[in-house]
This record gives structure tokens, C-alpha cells and sequence, in this order.
């Protein structure tokens, strides 16, 4: 009786499965054939509901009846169709947009408002890219860097500063993907300008925390742009016409419709105006985003993208200089099922600087670059639960500088730093799985592994240590190296293993209210070598080896989310705290510049950091926007360990450079009418930590100033207003060029905001004085932006 009773139990489960029947398909931009990312699709008065994937993809499954669907994503006219769902079926949906402007700025906290409460991911923004472009920047070019800096936990280390801070992490522990391209420096002009062009960009994500486990590698955020596939229904150009700068982008169909292509590029051109104005000084840049994909059948697709952006600087008598990334990757698509999906990425990334010291006569190149290969699957398993798993291997050639004479000068030296190798691998899993109507989880674990490979000379030091305190002199100093160790090519120096779980859950407290928290534990095996505040063009990054340890993070986060207002406004309110072991940091007077051994510079120490975020938007109406709060602390410390002594600051915790005590924003955009949209942005932080002399004594004759603790005082807090105005003329209904004008002041009150305060002593009088240096006042711009 015991076994008929199993038996049907079984037959019943088996009955059941064979019920449900699942539909699937791509989203798509009606006008354009781009596939959406993020969208919800969902069967209406059920909880059954999935997001498009980075390729538009869903799947739905549920059991046989008759459903209504429903696809949304913000700024589009949600789908509707009713479903009679008795066998699995297979189609495309095209959304509509439903606003005529030429570019919109459109944030959402995750995916959409309609799925965000269900959803356990959280600490992720996701800024939809029919973009941006009604935030006021400096000098009218829209960007994406400076305006993730207008979210709660996005800092930045001051204006024309490169990279991004999150939650109080240093810039190098940010993973940036360009279609899953690594890009290593995001800046041109030195910050003044990101790499990214707008008109070539289609979605940008940014992981703050509960990163799922697909991503490793950093251990402060992932940001994941990317780029527009091309228009596969007509032919379109867009650009934009600005003061220092101007960018144009081509789109259309190839390949009988059976694919498409996009190829858009920006210049500047100021080094022209300064020519003309007799100035011997000269900076500008130039990028080119490439991208086609064909449409092998209904279930296989392949994409060709790429990226290639350079900066020039030529200080006359002094130095000249370029920089640039270059990027891409070769992907395939492949739909196996109605259940399975997978993307198969083959990837190359590169980023390289010279310099050429005029005066000296000597020629300076560095590069890093990566070859990649990734392998990712998303299983669609039941209305339930779904999985993503994958694999991918990257392997890395450091270059950190050549320096060679560039005259006859037969006394100047050759000077090659060892090249660095290193194979950096993961494996993982992760699952979304809908425990019940109203808690939700997600989880998964990470296997990364990282082999730091031969092929290059290492010194042994004296008790294995090097750096050593100097007790008499009180400071750190190079240990005593005692001979060298040769490795070959197929020799391993140092490798390192790490399970990364990752763990989500949301628990609806109704249909308007949830609540959210998060683990993650992410191992970061490469570092950015700088002992300045902000990222540079002459940085160098290296991996981790003998000396230097990977980086460890836990984050473990909060929030409370909340829809109001038949979901016009959004609150949400989080709490984070994320601990890193083995942050290197640097020793008093440590050099960097030249050094093969960069082990004798540094020490081993660790970093924090929590804080409380606050965003309040508004997403629907004439006015939207938001307003972000963060109240948080960032600091680190370095003990003096095997090397003795009191390590960095006497052993006391201190503050990062990145450190934020408050800091608020505000974006808004007004709709006046058709013709007219006003745009603001509204920022004050707490100023950045410094390290400024607190005395000085006499030393033959010569005043030595000393120091107070490391990062003890700030900078000036620092605040600004911008504004912009768009204007977009009538158009006769036949004609297919669209044009707008945009109008901006950045710091409207003229702030002179303090990017640094040096020390000394006045010439005249002798005395000491502080001198404050900004890099902005008020700057007025004017652009016109185009589209056929």
C-alpha cells in the first residue's frame, strides 16, 4: 500500500510537469531592433514573471491555461497579449517607446518598478540609455561616469579626477565592462571626460553589492555597459556638434536584414583653439566604437564588437604624452531551447601609455592586456526557479615600463622592468529561486583561482621580508636582498584558490513594500599601483605574487524599498558594511616610479567601510528625478607585522582618500512643454581627507615640515549647482531630421571648489602660507544634437 501510494504521488508530480508549458522569445525596440535589456515579462494576476536577459531573452513557464502577458520597461508602452498557453511556444515582442525626445535620462533601481519589490537583487542601478542626456555636465559632453557620481554610495575624487569611488572603495577595485570587455582606464582628458559615448551605448548596470556570481575579479563594484547592437530596421545617424568636442554615429541593416551594424566616433578638438591662440601647449582625444552581430538563424546569433579610444598630451618643453584602451570580443549566441540559453565570448582588452621626457631625452611605454575566454548559460528550470552558470579564464601580460633614449646621448641607460604573467580563473553557479509568494532568493557560489606565472627574475630577502623598520631612524625601509630566484616561463611563483558565495533574499511585506539583504565575498587578484589619490595615466597595475596578497571583501547589506504613488515615486533605504583583507597600502616617502622590486614599498594592511543610502525618485509625470543621501566612513590601517615597527600611521585606523562623510544630490528634469526640458543637478560632500603639515623645525638653515596622521584633515567641503536647458524646434512631419539644442552652466555660482591645498613660504614676505587649487569655476556650454 506504502508503494502504490508513492507511486501515485509520482505519477501525479510527473502529471503535473508534463502541464506546464512555457513560452519564450526576444524583446526588441520596435523601431530600431534593439534588444531590450531588463524588461519584465509577466503573466498578469499571477506571481509568475522574469527579466530579459543582456541579450533580451526571457522564458516563462507555467502551468496549461489561458494568461494575459505583460512586457514593460520604463519609457516604453507596456505589451499586452492574451496567451493560450497548451504548448510551448516561441515569438518575438516589440515595445514601443512612449516619448518622441531625442535621448531621455531614465534611472531605475533595478530592472522596473513593476519587479524591483519581488526581486532580492539589490545595491544595483541600472540607468536605462535613451540616456543621460538632460543632466548638465561641464563643457555639454554627456557622461556616464560623472553621472553614476549622482547616486547614492558613487563618489569621485574630485572634478577632472578619472574612475569612480563605491562605497568607499579605491577606483582600481571597480570591474568596468565594455560588451564584457575589461576597460582599465575610463578617462579622457584626464577625467574631464569618460570613455563612453553616449549615442553607442544602450544599457548601463551597476552593482554596488549582492553581485551576482558571474561577475569576480573586483571587490568594490561592477559597472556593465553595454553597447548598441545597431539599427536593423533602417539606416540612422545621430551626433552632436559641442564647444571642445563633437561625435557622429551610423547605424543599419546588413546582410539581406539578417543583421546590423553601428559605428560611432568622438574628437575633440581644442588643441585647434589653442594653436590658433599661440599656445605651445596641446591636449585632445579621439574614440571609435565598432559593433555588428548576424543572425546565423532563430537560434544562433553572432556579435563583433570593439573599442578603441586614445588621449594626446603635448606640454612643449616639457614631456609629451598618449593613452588608450583597446577592446574586443567576439560572442556567440545560442538558443538550445525554450529553456536554455548561452552566450559563448571570446575577448581581448588592452590598455598602454607612453611618455616622452623631452628635457632628458627618454621614452617611457607601459601596457597591461588580457585574453579572454568565457562561457555563460542561463537555464530557465521551472516558474520557480532558474539558474546561471558558466566558466571563464583570463590571462594577463603585464608590461609595467620600458624606458629607452630618444637622442645620441650613449650615457643614458636602457631600462626594462620585468614583465609580470598571470592566468586568472572562475567557475560558478547561481540560481533565483521563488520560495514562496512573498520570499525570494538568490544565491550562488564562485570558484576563482589565480596562478601568478614565471618567466621573470624575483630577489630573496633577508627573514623573507621586504621592508623592514628602521628603529633608530623610525621609519620603513627596503629589506636586504640576499640573492634571486630565476623562474622559467612554465614555472609557477605563487597561486591562490577562493570560494566567492553570494547570497540574496527579498521578503514582500506587500504588493508596494519589501525588504531586502545581501552577503558577498569577492577576491580581487590584480592591483592598481599608485600612491596617489586619484587614477592617472602612469599608473601600473601588477598581480598578485609572492609578496602581494589577493584582496578579500565581504559585504553584507540591508534595505527597506517602497513604491508609492501607483509606483511615480520610489524610496529606498540601505545599509552596508564591507570589510577588505590584504589592501596593500604605502610606506612614508615610498617611490613607485622605476622599480622592478615594488615589494619594498609597500605593506599589507586591510580596509572598511559602511554608511547608510538614501535615494528618493520620481519616474513618471512632467518632473522626474531623484534625491540621493549618503552617510558613510571609509578608512584603513597597516600593521607593521613580520616587518615590525608600528606599521602605517602608528597602527590606527585612518581615512581612505575616498572617504565621504555626507554626501547629497539631487538630478531633476522638467518638462515645460513640448520645445522646452530644464534640467539641474544640486551636489555637496564632505571634502576629501588630506595629509597637511601641523608644524615645522629648523635643520641647517632649513625648514623641515612635519606631518600630522595620515589623511587626519580634509579638504574644503565641496559644492556646486549646474543647470541646462533643451530646446527642440518644430519639425515638419515628413521632415526625418530631428534636432535639439542644449544649453548648460556647470557651477552656476562659481564655486571654486578645491582639487588640492599645497604648503609653503611666500617669497616676499617669508612667511607660511596655503595655496588652494581649482581645476573648475563657472563653465558655460552649448551643444546641438542631431538625429536622421
Amino acid at each position: 500500500m506504502k508503494q502504490l501510494s508513492l507511486l501515485i504521488i509520482l505519477f501525479t508530480s510527473l502529471l503535473s510537469a508534463q502541464e506546464n508549458y512555457t513560452i519564450s522569445g526576444t524583446i526588441k525596440d520596435v523601431n530600431n531592433g534593439e534588444t531590450v535589456f531588463g524588461a519584465s515579462a509577466y503573466f498578469k494576476d499571477t506571481t509568475t514573471g522574469v527579466s530579459s536577459n543582456e541579450y533580451g531573452f526571457f522564458s516563462l513557464t507555467a502551468p496549461k491555461g489561458t494568461y494575459t502577458l505583460i512586457v514593460s520597461y520604463m519609457g516604453y508602452t507596456d505589451y499586452s497579449k492574451t496567451i493560450v498557453l497548451d504548448q510551448n511556444q516561441s515569438f518575438d515582442i516589440e515595445l514601443t517607446e512612449n516619448s518622441t525626445q531625442l535621448d531621455e535620462v531614465v534611472i531605475t533601481s533595478e530592472e522596473s518598478e513593476q519587479v524591483s519589490i519581488k526581486k532580492p537583487q539589490m545595491s544595483v542601478t541600472k540607468l536605462n540609455a535613451t540616456t543621460i542626456k538632460q543632466m548638465p555636465v561641464v563643457l555639454g559632453e554627456v557622461d556616464l561616469i560623472k553621472s553614476i557620481q549622482m547616486l547614492p554610495g558613487v563618489t569621485n575624487n574630485g572634478e577632472a579626477s578619472s574612475g569612480f569611488n563605491v562605497r568607499g572603495g579605491a577606483a582600481d577595485q571597480n570591474l568596468v565592462l565594455l560588451d564584457e570587455a575589461i576597460i582599465y582606464n575610463t578617462s579622457h582628458l584626464l577625467g574631464f571626460f569618460s570613455v563612453f559615448n553616449a549615442d553607442a551605448i544602450k544599457d548601463v548596470k551597476l552593482y554596488k553589492g549582492g553581485i551576482p556570481a558571474r561577475f569576480g575579479g573586483r571587490v568594490s563594484s561592477v559597472l556593465d555597459v553595454r553597447q548598441k547592437d545597431g539599427n536593423n530596421k533602417e539606416f540612422a545617424l545621430t551626433g552632436g556638434v559641442g564647444i571642445i568636442s563633437s561625435r557622429l554615429a551610423a547605424e543599419g541593416p546588413l546582410y539581406n536584414d539578417k543583421g546590423s551594424f553601428l559605428v560611432a566616433g568622438r574628437s575633440s578638438y581644442a588643441h585647434l583653439f589653442l594653436k590658433m591662440a599661440g599656445e605651445k601647449n596641446s591636449l585632445s582625444f579621439y574614440d571609435l566604437n565598432l559593433k555588428t552581430n548576424y543572425n546565423i538563424n532563430d537560434s544562433n546569433k553572432i556579435f563583433l564588437s570593439g573599442y578603441f579610444g586614445r588621449d594626446n598630451f603635448d606640454f612643449s618643453g616639457n614631456f609629451k604624452s598618449n593613452y588608450g584602451n583597446l577592446s574586443g570580443n567576439l560572442r556567440w549566441n545560442k538558443i538550445f531551447n525554450e529553456k536554455l540559453f548561452s552566450n559563448l565570448s571570446l575577448i581581448y582588452s588592452k590598455y598602454d601609455y607612453q611618455v616622452i621626457f623631452d628635457a632628458e631625452q627618454l621614452d617611457w611605454v607601459s601596457d597591461i592586456k588580457n585574453y579572454n575566454v568565457k562561457y555563460d548559460f542561463k537555464y530557465f528550470t521551472s516558474p520557480k526557479i532558474s539558474f546561471d552558470f558558466g566558466a571563464s579564464t583570463i590571462y594577463y601580460e603585464f608590461n609595467p615600463g620600458e624606458v629607452k633614449p630618444t637622442g645620441d646621448d650613449s650615457s643614458i641607460n636602457y631600462l626594462k622592468l620585468d614583465q609580470k604573467r598571470a592566468l586568472e580563473s572562475g567557475l560558478y553557479l547561481n540560481a533565483e529561486h521563488k520560495i514562496t509568494d512573498v520570499l525570494t532568493a538568490e544565491y550562488g557560489i564562485r570558484l576563482s583561482t589565480f596562478s601568478r606565472l614565471g618567466g621573470q627574475t624575483l630577489n630573496e630577502y633577508e627573514n623573507n621580508q621586504p621592508v623592514v623598520y628602521n628603529d633608530v631612524l623610525g621609519v620603513y625601509e627596503s629589506g636586504t636582498a640576499i640573492g634571486e630566484t630565476v623562474y622559467k616561463k612554465d614555472d609557477e611563483i605563487e597561486s591562490y584558490s577562493n570560494l566567492e558565495p553570494r547570497l540574496a533574499l527579498s521578503y514582500q511585506i506587500n504588493e508596494n513594500s519589501s525588504v531586502k539583504a545581501s552577503y558577498n565575498k569577492v577576491s580581487q587578484y590584480i592591483h592598481l599601483l599608485s600612491n596617489t589619490a586619484s587614477v592617472s595615466p602612469l599608473d601600473v597595475w601588477a598581480p598578485s605574487g609572492k609578496f602581494i596578497k589577493p584582496q578579500i571583501a565581504d559585504q553584507f547589506a540591508m534595505g527597506y524599498f517602497r513604491n508609492l504613488r501607483d509606483n511615480s515615486l520610489a524610496l529606498e533605504a540601505e545599509v552596508y558594511y564591507k570589510t577588505v583583507d590584504n589592501r596593500i597600502d604605502y610606506i612614508d616617502g615610498s617611490d613607485l616610479i622605476g622599480k622592478n622590486n615594488i615589494e619594498t614599498q609597500i605593506l599589507n594592511g586591510e580596509s572598511r567601510a559602511y554608511g547608510l543610502e538614501l535615494l528618493l525618485r520620481k519616474s513618471k509625470g512632467d518632473f522626474t528625478g531623484w534625491l540621493a543621501y549618503t552617510l558613510s566612513k571609509s578608512e584603513q590601517r597597516a600593521l607593521g607585522g613580520n616587518a615590525g615597527g608600528p606599521g602605517i600611521n602608528n597602527g590606527n585606523w585612518y581615512n581612505t582618500a575616498y572617504d565621504r562623510t555626507h554626501d547629497i544630490s539631487f538630478t531633476g528634469a522638467y518638462k515645460w512643454n513640448d520645445k522646452w526640458t530644464f534640467g539641474t543637478n544640486l551636489v555637496f560632500q564632505t571634502g576629501r581627507p588630506a595629509t597637511f603639515p601641523n608644524g615645522q623645525y629648523q635643520y641647517e638653515g632649513q625648514s623641515i615640515a612635519s606631518y600630522s596622521e595620515r589623511n587626519a584633515n580634509r579638504l574644503t567641503n565641496y559644492h556646486r549647482l549646474d543647470i541646462s536647458a533643451i530646446y527642440t524646434p518644430n519639425r515638419k512631419p515628413d521632415n526625418k531630421l530631428r534636432g535639439e539644442w542644449m544649453f548648460g552652466i556647470y557651477n552656476v555660482y562659481n564655486r571654486k571648489n578645491a582639487a588640492s591645498i599645497s604648503f609653503g613660504q611666500n617669497k616676499d614676505s617669508g612667511e607660511n602660507e596655503a595655496t588652494r587649487t581649482a581645476i573648475f569655476g563657472i563653465v558655460p556650454s552649448v551643444t546641438y544634437n542631431f538625429k536622421f
